[in-house]
């Protein structure tokens, strides 16, 4: 008489296939899941401590990237307006708005708002906005079309690989300086032609060893 009914072995087997597989299936799930919008955060808006509205600000007033965002073009990070600079307007614009509550509060006490960050990169990683704006990299091709988004939210993955496809194939998304902020732009002709004219003018030479981000 058999200690073991018939089959055992076959439902051994595949038990034991099973526990082997796991560690390969959960590791490809995690690595799915860190670049899917879950993951990475893209496609999730932010609420903010004052209702501001990038589709009045930049669409219908046409405020550029760089009267609020100008240390973009000066160094690593792109930087938030001082209150001074939003009063320059509301002081006469909706002056008495309850929706402006917060903005008079920081600016008669001295206080920064304190906004919610949109785009975080992890603490490992190392991004300068500068070198980027001032080789061709328009403000759209990370940050989406924020002139049309009434809260911000992040549209690219921001992952490694995404960033490495840019850096060893740039010409796609490179356009002239004086387009740098402008949303809506489209070249003329097709977008590698013009990105190599503009690779060609602007030296652009991206680097993709390991410290160029990792420092």
């Amino acid at each position: 008489m058999a200690l073991f009914p018939s089959g055992t072995d076959v439902v051994l087997r595949a038990v034991l296939g099973v526990l082997a597989g796991l560690p390969v299936v959960g590791t490809t799930v995690l690595m799915l899941l860190a670049r899917s919008p879950l993951g990475t955060g893209a496609f999730e808006t932010v609420p903010q401590p004052v209702e501001f509205d990038h589709r009045h600000h930049a669409g219908d007033d046409g405020i550029g990237c760089r009267y609020c965002h100008e240390d973009a073009w000066k160094g690593p990070f792109a930087g938030v307006p001082p209150t001074s600079r939003c009063m320059g307007c509301h002081a006469q614009i909706w002056n008495d708005s309850p929706l402006l509550a917060p903005v008079r509060e920081s600016y008669f006490q001295d206080r920064p708002i304190a906004w919610n960050r949109v785009h975080r990169l992890p603490y490992y990683v190392f991004f300068n906005h500068s070198i980027h704006v001032h080789k061709g990299v328009g403000c759209v091709s990370c940050h989406g079309r924020v002139d049309q988004m009434a809260l911000v939210e992040q549209v690219a993955p921001l992952t490694m690989g995404w960033c490495l496809e840019c850096h060893r194939d740039p010409e796609p998304h490179l356009r002239p300086l004086e387009f740098i902020a402008d949303m809506a732009w489209r070249p003329s002709g097709g977008a590698r032609e013009t990105g190599r004219r503009v690779r060609e003018a602007l030296r652009v030479s991206p680097r993709t060893e390991c410290n160029t981000c990792h420092r």
